[in-house]
This record gives C-alpha cells, sequence and structure tokens, in this order.
C-alpha cells in the first residue's frame, strides 16, 4: 500500500468497514506523509491530518483554522447542492458548521444541560433506562443483536426524553438519524441521489418547527423548550437555527453513543482477559469508558479551513485549503499511546480525541460517559458468558458511524 492509496481510503466510506486495513492504512499516512493531500474522484482536494500533535495544534487555534465552509467531508456534488440550498434559506446551521464568535454564543444556549451538575440529576433516570435494556436483554432469552436491539435504542431514549419528545416519535427519530449519517451506507441511505438523500434534513426540519412553534406556544422545562425560546442579542433563533439546534442534538447525542456501546461490547467479548479484570475491579469502569470511546472513535473526523496562508510540518497550506482531521489516527498515535492497538481496560492516562478538542469539544462528553458506565456498571456483573453468535458489520460511511449488526449469544443473571 503507498501513501496515494491510504489516502484515498480516508474518502471510501466502504474503508470503514474494515478496521483492521483502515488502521494500517492510518498507521502508513502517519509514518511516511502526516499531512497528505488526498485528490480523490467526486471530492474536492484536501490535506489529510493523522497525528495527534497537529490535530491538537489545529482544534487549538480556531481563528486560523475555521469550520466554515466545510465542516466535514462531503462529495462534490452533495457540497454542490448544499450551497444551492443555502442560497435558498436552506442550510444546517448546528455548532459543527459555526465559527467564533456566533459559535461560542449559540453553544452557550444548551451548555449547562450538559454540566456535570446536570447530568448527576439524570444520573438516576439513566441507571433506570440501562437496567431496563438490560432486563431486555434477559428477555430475549440469551441470543440478540446487541447493536439493533439495545445500543441504538438506550441512548437515542436518553437523549430524546432529554429534549422531551414523545416516545411515541422515537422510531422516527432513530430513522431519521440513521439516514442522516447513514447516506454512503447501502443499507441505510435514502435512495441513491443527493436530492433524496437531502430529503432526510427536510424532515428533520419539518418535524422540528412543528416542535419549535409548540414549545413557543406552551413552554416546558426540557431542552427542546430551553431550545425553543432562546434569544441571541435579544432575538430569539429563526426556525433554520432552531431546528438545527435539535438536529444536532438529538443526532449526535444518539448516533455516536450507540456506536460506542455496541463497539464497546464488541471490544469486551474479543479481550476475555480484560473483561475478566474488569470484572475483578469494577473501579476500573471510568477508565474502560475512555478506552471504549477511544477504540471505537465514531465520529471518524471534521475538516477546517484555513483562514491565512500557512504550514504544517514544513507543508504549505493556502488560505480556502481545507484539511481532514482524522481522529481514528490520532486515536492510535504511536506517539501519545503506549500499545495503541492494545484494548486495555486500564489506560491511564488516555489523551484521546474522540470529543475533539477546544472551542468544539463535545457539547455531551459527559452524557456519554455516564451512559456507558450506567450501561456497563449494569451488563457487567450480571453477564456469566458472552461470546459472538455472527459476524459484526461495520456502517460504511466517512463521518460517523461503528458497528451496526453484533449478533452475541450469552448467558444473563436474572
Amino acid at each position: 500500500m503507498t501513501a496515494e492509496h491510504a489516502g484515498l481510503m480516508l474518502a471510501d466510506p466502504v474503508a470503514y468497514t474494515d478496521e483492521t486495513r483502515l488502521h494500517q492504512a492510518l498507521a502508513l499516512l502517519r509514518r511516511e506523509d502526516p499531512v497528505h493531500l488526498v485528490r480523490s474522484p467526486g471530492y474536492r482536494p484536501f490535506y489529510a491530518v493523522t497525528r495527534h500533535a497537529d490535530i491538537m495544534r489545529i482544534e487549538r487555534d480556531n481563528a486560523l483554522w475555521l469550520s466554515a465552509p466545510r465542516p466535514h467531508l462531503l462529495r462534490s456534488d452533495h457540497e454542490d447542492l448544499a450551497r444551492e440550498h443555502a442560497a435558498d434559506g436552506v442550510a444546517l446551521k448546528t455548532l459543527v458548521h459555526l465559527d467564533d464568535p456566533q459559535h461560542r454564543v449559540v453553544r452557550a444556549i444548551a451548555a449547562d444541560w450538559f454540566r456535570p451538575k446536570a447530568m448527576r440529576a439524570m444520573e438516576t433516570r439513566i441507571q433506570e433506562l440501562a437496567r431496563r435494556y438490560v432486563d431486555r436483554m434477559a428477555a430475549y432469552g440469551g441470543e440478540c443483536d446487541f447493536a439493533t436491539q439495545v445500543a441504538v435504542h438506550y441512548p437515542l431514549y436518553v437523549i430524546l426524553s432529554l429534549l422531551g419528545l414523545p416516545e411515541s416519535d422515537f422510531p422516527r427519530m432513530l430513522k431519521l438519524t440513521q439516514e442522516l449519517f447513514g447516506g454512503d451506507d447501502q443499507e441505510n441511505r435514502r435512495g441513491g441521489s443527493s436530492e433524496e438523500q437531502f430529503s432526510v434534513l427536510l424532515d428533520f426540519f419539518a418535524y422540528f418547527q412543528e416542535l419549535t412553534a409548540a414549545r413557543r406556544a406552551h413552554p416546558t422545562d426540557d431542552l427542546a423548550s430551553a431550545i425553543a425560546n432562546a434569544t441571541v442579542d435579544g432575538k430569539p433563533l429563526d426556525d433554520l437555527e432552531t431546528a438545527s439546534y435539535y438536529v444536532i442534538i438529538a443526532t449526535a447525542g444518539h448516533d455516536t453513543t450507540s456506536s460506542t456501546v455496541a463497539g464497546g461490547l464488541h471490544a469486551l467479548i474479543e479481550h476475555p482477559g480484560q473483561r475478566a479484570r474488569l470484572l475483578e475491579n469494577p473501579g476500573l469502569l471510568p477508565l474502560v469508558v475512555d478506552e471504549m470511546i477511544r477504540w471505537v472513535t465514531p465520529v471518524k473526523q471534521f475538516m477546517r479551513t484555513a483562514s491565512a496562508d500557512t504550514s504544517l510540518r514544513g507543508v504549505p497550506i493556502r488560505a480556502g485549503e481545507s484539511v481532514l482531521l482524522s481522529y481514528p489516527s490520532a486515536n492510535r498515535d504511536e506517539e501519545v499511546f503506549a500499545d495503541p492497538f492494545t484494548f486495555d481496560v486500564g489506560r491511564d492516562p488516555n489523551r484521546h480525541l474522540a470529543f475533539g478538542f477546544g472551542v468544539h469539544y463535545c457539547l455531551g462528553a459527559a452524557l456519554a460517559r455516564m451512559e456507558l458506565r450506567a450501561l456497563f456498571a449494569e451488563l457487567l456483573p450480571r453477564l456469566d458468558d458472552i461470546e459472538l453468535a455472527g459476524r459484526p458489520e461495520w456502517t460504511a460511511t466517512t463521518f460517523v458511524g461503528g458497528i451496526k449488526r453484533l449478533p452475541i449469544r450469552y448467558k444473563l443473571r436474572t
């Protein structure tokens, strides 16, 4: 494999379904060309940044490296379509898309809902939900697809409950989320054209515009009401800004955690010695949660665009050129992690970048950690035995995803 071939894999959704080969490619890039120009058919050129230190440097300097106009990797036809719709006033304006000073002001609207104090108030509810889903595993009779029957539902229930959405709407939100992030996956995507896939976003907008109107007319004590009635400089958010806020909370707050739940259990199945070590020392649970997050790295990349001429590792990058921050690569960087390809339930320190860094650090990081701790604290003591009952399958994606099928066989105490 050459560096050129390895770089092309970053723009190939199918490459993310074979993690062994993907990590071989990323290791090659870290070693031979850590700031690598990728020219992939169907995509505008970008530099692949694969070293932990370089990604940290970029994340720290949010004045030089901007999210706009290219916050994550899209095919050029999708970028063109998004630009056309933006000109018509229909475009996502999530925290992912914004830069300071607007980003800072908009992020503050929901920040208090995700601080540790607020998370502690939710802890009992999350523990109840964890118990409910482990009880469901017991009811399945010793065999299930953990990814589709447990992992996708548990965090979805948590985040949509926080928003205050009715449980009857949860299946619709799950379907839309899978379609939004699964546009490159044959099984999850809606249609084959960019217009069909863009219609997913329009469906999200339509749903959340109705929600906004309802919460403005009759405010409640949930996060949806806080967003619907928020003001910036004394003015309420417009409908698209409000809908965009809901979209990022509902989707990123669910899909990333579900991928880590499934991938974390898969790691424990594949490393029985580490699972036994964890059972002997339950105090390692906070450490293993971060190791699961590092191991899975559900967000595969974000992109930044240079606002001025600069350079990275001696590679000149001109204003307007974009870099792709490869988080799976950073989280296996040999310069940062001892034995990076070892799943270590006691890894400490663990300087993973799965939540990003700097001003765009994941708003829901504390919630994600709490959900993972609660589920595995409930599951592991009740688990007598577990093994794969079939082949795991990964989502084809260049953005967000992980295991989408995890057939398991197990013995569980009721």
